[in-house]
């Protein structure tokens, strides 16, 4: 049984490590020789995403059939019982939620403290890659208000009840928001770093992915989520890992500048100055 959620969680993996070199190559334009042929910057949504998308989306739905037989298995005494599986589901979560925070956050402030930009541009873009892919879900929760799996004692998966999701944490399963964070990170990482080293996706990529698929099992063996819940929250959260760092690689942002590129300096009278960047490098 844990073939079908592990398989369904594999193929957005696999997917997002497909499409993430065809990603980086959109990141960086080449800077036209004359300002004045500047071209806008590429759309952010491309006819490929919505090709990824589609397949994301048949994935989620595929799992329906099996959510409640999966979620039987897993909650299995013999499952249940076996203390090394207890023991890394509890690590992983951690590391996902709140940890992703804590990580990006780290990296951020020691980049900057170290002026290493690089170090920093990956803290930075992976929290926000996070935050976006939250709130997305923290809304798809509320809105679809879905039961999680030891509510019910028959494991009912098809209780909905929309817009009961935002006042009732026992209804705040669809998505997965561990999940989520944690395939946001990973997609954050994987492009983020690919833009340096092209080459290095077909590494850090199968790591960053393995690691968050680890973490969408553990919350089925929980029985925090059902099995579709964890692959929707795959899927948003690759999708808002590779678009806030091609979003912030082509367009630049205010944001971008600001927190990459404002520093807080002594002026020698006792105060400060805070000197920004109007470019970003």
């Amino acid at each position: 049984m844990m073939r079908g959620a592990g398989g369904g969680l594999v193929i957005v993996a696999a997917l997002a490590v497909r499409a993430t070199p065809l990603a980086a190559q959109e990141k960086r334009p080449t800077p036209p020789l004359n300002p004045d042929s500047a071209q806008a910057p590429k759309p952010l949504f491309t006819r490929k995403d919505a090709i990824f998308g589609a397949a994301f989306a048949a994935t989620t739905v595929a799992m329906f059939p099996l959510d409640e037989r999966l979620a039987k298995h897993l909650t299995n005494p013999g499952a249940q019982a076996n203390k090394f599986f207890n023991r890394s589901a509890n690590g992983v979560e951690a590391i996902a939620s709140p940890g992703a925070y804590f990580i990006g956050g780290g990296m951020y402030l020691v980049g900057r403290v170290a002026r290493i930009d690089r170090l920093a541009d990956l803290g930075w873009h992976g929290t926000e890659a996070v935050l976006v892919a939250d709130l997305a879900t923290y809304a798809l929760k509320g809105i679809m208000g879905r039961s999680r799996p030891f509510v019910t004692s028959d494991t009912n998966a098809h209780d909905f009840k929309p817009f009961k999701g935002f006042r009732n944490g026992n209804r705040q399963s669809f998505p997965s928001g561990h999940a989520t964070s944690a395939f946001a990170a990973a997609a954050a990482v994987t492009a983020e770093t690919g833009t340096w080293w092209p080459k290095s996706t077909w590494v850090i990529g199968p790591v960053m992915y393995g690691g968050a698929t680890s973490v969408a099992l553990s919350r089925m063996y929980h029985n925090r989520h059902w099995a579709s819940d964890v692959v929707l929250g795959a899927a948003v959260g690759t999708f808002a890992g590779w678009k806030v760092v091609q979003y912030s690689h082509t367009h630049h942002t205010r944001i971008d500048r600001f927190v990459l590129h404002t520093a807080v300096l002594p002026d020698g009278d006792g105060g400060v100055l805070v000197v920004g960047s109007a470019t970003l490098p």
